[in-house]
Protein backbone atom coordinates (compact mmCIF):
# COMPACT_ATOMS: atom_id res chain seq x y z
CA UNK A 1 0.00 0.00 0.00
CA UNK A 2 1.47 3.32 -0.81
CA UNK A 3 0.69 6.62 0.50
CA UNK A 4 -2.93 8.20 -0.72
CA UNK A 5 -2.43 11.43 -1.18
CA UNK A 6 -3.95 14.09 0.67
CA UNK A 7 -6.56 15.30 -2.11
CA UNK A 8 -7.58 11.62 -2.71
CA UNK A 9 -8.16 11.78 1.69
CA UNK A 10 -9.96 15.27 0.78
CA UNK A 11 -12.23 13.72 -1.73
CA UNK A 12 -12.74 10.67 0.10
CA UNK A 13 -14.11 12.48 3.33
CA UNK A 14 -15.87 14.54 1.47
CA UNK A 15 -17.26 11.22 -0.39
CA UNK A 16 -18.34 10.25 3.31
CA UNK A 17 -19.27 13.82 4.31
CA UNK A 18 -21.62 13.66 0.87
CA UNK A 19 -23.13 10.08 2.05
CA UNK A 20 -23.24 11.40 5.33
CA UNK A 21 -24.90 14.40 4.49
CA UNK A 22 -27.45 12.55 2.53
CA UNK A 23 -28.28 9.87 5.09
CA UNK A 24 -28.74 13.02 7.62
CA UNK A 25 -31.25 14.03 5.35
CA UNK A 26 -32.99 10.83 5.01
CA UNK A 27 -33.13 9.93 8.69
CA UNK A 28 -34.48 13.97 9.29
CA UNK A 29 -37.09 13.26 6.37
CA UNK A 30 -37.67 10.06 7.61
CA UNK A 31 -38.26 12.14 11.29
CA UNK A 32 -40.03 14.66 10.02
CA UNK A 33 -42.54 11.63 8.07
CA UNK A 34 -42.49 9.74 11.92
CA UNK A 35 -43.46 13.18 12.96
CA UNK A 36 -46.24 13.83 10.87
CA UNK A 37 -47.82 10.11 12.06
CA UNK A 38 -47.12 10.22 15.46
CA UNK A 39 -48.79 13.59 15.11
CA UNK A 40 -51.84 11.42 12.92
CA UNK A 41 -51.51 8.90 15.67
CA UNK A 42 -51.89 11.77 18.61
CA UNK A 43 -55.32 13.07 16.36
CA UNK A 44 -56.57 9.81 16.28
CA UNK A 45 -55.55 9.24 19.79
CA UNK A 46 -57.65 12.08 20.56
CA UNK A 47 -60.53 11.23 18.97
CA UNK A 48 -60.86 7.80 20.32
CA UNK A 49 -60.38 9.22 23.62
CA UNK A 50 -63.30 11.40 23.17
CA UNK A 51 -65.14 8.38 21.57
CA UNK A 52 -63.94 6.32 24.39
CA UNK A 53 -65.58 9.41 27.12
CA UNK A 54 -68.77 9.46 24.91
CA UNK A 55 -68.95 5.75 25.23
CA UNK A 56 -68.41 5.93 28.82
CA UNK A 57 -70.96 8.43 29.37
CA UNK A 58 -73.48 6.32 27.10
CA UNK A 59 -72.93 3.29 29.06
CA UNK A 60 -73.25 5.62 32.46
CA UNK A 61 -76.56 6.23 30.95
CA UNK A 62 -77.46 2.77 29.20
CA UNK A 63 -76.26 1.49 33.10
CA UNK A 64 -79.24 4.14 34.67
CA UNK A 65 -81.79 2.77 32.30
CA UNK A 66 -81.28 -0.56 33.50
CA UNK A 67 -81.26 0.09 36.23
CA UNK A 68 -84.53 1.76 36.12
CA UNK A 69 -85.41 -1.29 33.99
CA UNK A 70 -85.02 -3.47 36.67
CA UNK A 71 -86.78 -1.26 38.81
CA UNK A 72 -89.51 -1.24 36.97
CA UNK A 73 -89.28 -5.14 36.24
CA UNK A 74 -89.74 -5.81 39.52
CA UNK A 75 -92.98 -3.83 40.04
CA UNK A 76 -94.42 -5.41 37.56
CA UNK A 77 -93.52 -8.77 39.00
CA UNK A 78 -95.05 -7.51 42.29
CA UNK A 79 -98.21 -6.49 39.95
CA UNK A 80 -98.18 -9.24 38.16
CA UNK A 81 -97.96 -11.47 41.54
CA UNK A 82 -101.47 -9.36 42.80
CA UNK A 83 -102.57 -10.16 39.69
CA UNK A 84 -102.06 -13.73 39.74
CA UNK A 85 -103.32 -13.85 43.51
CA UNK A 86 -106.78 -11.92 42.28
CA UNK A 87 -106.87 -14.25 39.05
CA UNK A 88 -106.93 -17.16 41.41
CA UNK A 89 -109.51 -15.46 44.02
CA UNK A 90 -111.36 -14.89 41.00
CA UNK A 91 -111.76 -18.43 39.66
CA UNK A 92 -112.47 -19.68 43.57
CA UNK A 93 -115.27 -16.62 43.47
CA UNK A 94 -116.18 -18.52 39.90
CA UNK A 95 -116.42 -22.04 41.10
CA UNK A 96 -118.48 -20.88 43.46
CA UNK A 97 -121.10 -19.67 41.86
CA UNK A 98 -120.64 -22.33 39.37
CA UNK A 99 -121.77 -24.81 42.50
CA UNK A 100 -124.55 -22.51 43.21
CA UNK A 101 -125.68 -21.94 39.42
CA UNK A 102 -125.62 -26.15 39.69
CA UNK A 103 -127.39 -25.85 42.64
CA UNK A 104 -129.98 -23.52 41.80
CA UNK A 105 -130.87 -25.25 38.09
CA UNK A 106 -130.72 -28.59 40.15
CA UNK A 107 -133.42 -27.33 42.67
CA UNK A 108 -135.33 -25.89 39.80
CA UNK A 109 -135.36 -29.17 38.11
CA UNK A 110 -136.00 -31.34 41.08
CA UNK A 111 -138.58 -28.92 43.01
CA UNK A 112 -139.76 -25.97 41.09
CA UNK A 113 -140.67 -27.67 37.92
CA UNK A 114 -141.93 -30.65 39.25
CA UNK A 115 -144.37 -27.91 41.39
CA UNK A 116 -145.15 -25.51 38.31
CA UNK A 117 -146.05 -29.30 36.52
CA UNK A 118 -148.72 -29.68 39.39
CA UNK A 119 -149.88 -26.28 39.51
CA UNK A 120 -150.38 -26.37 36.02
CA UNK A 121 -152.13 -29.89 36.00
CA UNK A 122 -154.46 -28.32 38.74
CA UNK A 123 -155.22 -25.41 36.26
CA UNK A 124 -155.74 -27.71 33.34
CA UNK A 125 -158.32 -29.51 35.89
CA UNK A 126 -159.95 -26.23 36.74
CA UNK A 127 -162.68 -26.09 33.56
CA UNK A 128 -163.23 -29.56 34.15
CA UNK A 129 -163.83 -29.34 37.94
CA UNK A 130 -165.71 -26.00 37.06
CA UNK A 131 -167.95 -28.36 34.63
CA UNK A 132 -168.52 -30.55 37.37
CA UNK A 133 -169.44 -27.88 39.83
CA UNK A 134 -171.85 -26.08 37.36
CA UNK A 135 -173.51 -29.99 36.79
CA UNK A 136 -173.73 -30.35 40.65
CA UNK A 137 -174.89 -26.78 40.77
CA UNK A 138 -178.21 -27.96 38.29
CA UNK A 139 -178.15 -31.72 40.16
CA UNK A 140 -178.82 -29.42 43.62
CA UNK A 141 -180.99 -26.71 41.71
CA UNK A 142 -183.34 -30.10 40.96
CA UNK A 143 -182.65 -31.67 44.19
CA UNK A 144 -183.92 -28.57 45.81
CA UNK A 145 -186.61 -28.41 43.31
CA UNK A 146 -187.69 -32.35 44.52
CA UNK A 147 -187.24 -31.30 48.11
CA UNK A 148 -189.66 -28.73 47.86
CA UNK A 149 -192.16 -30.94 46.55
CA UNK A 150 -191.04 -33.90 48.55
CA UNK A 151 -192.35 -30.87 51.40
CA UNK A 152 -195.03 -30.12 49.61
CA UNK A 153 -196.64 -33.94 49.16
CA UNK A 154 -195.51 -34.26 52.62
CA UNK A 155 -197.32 -31.01 53.92
CA UNK A 156 -200.27 -32.06 51.73
CA UNK A 157 -200.12 -35.92 53.41
CA UNK A 158 -200.07 -34.32 57.07
CA UNK A 159 -202.88 -32.39 56.15
CA UNK A 160 -205.23 -35.08 55.16
CA UNK A 161 -203.99 -37.49 57.75
CA UNK A 162 -204.66 -34.90 59.98
CA UNK A 163 -208.05 -34.58 58.68
CA UNK A 164 -208.37 -38.45 58.91
CA UNK A 165 -207.05 -38.48 62.35
CA UNK A 166 -209.24 -35.65 63.32
CA UNK A 167 -211.95 -37.46 62.09
CA UNK A 168 -211.96 -40.80 64.01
Amino acid sequence: MGFVRGSEIISVVQDLFLDLKNDINEVKSDVNALKNEVSELKSDVGELKKDVAELKEDVAVLKEDVAGLKEDVAVLKEDVAGLKEDVADLKDRMDKVENAVIRIETTQENVTNKKLQLLAEGFQAVPEMSEELHTLSDDVEVIKFDVDIVKKVVTTHSATLNKFGVAK
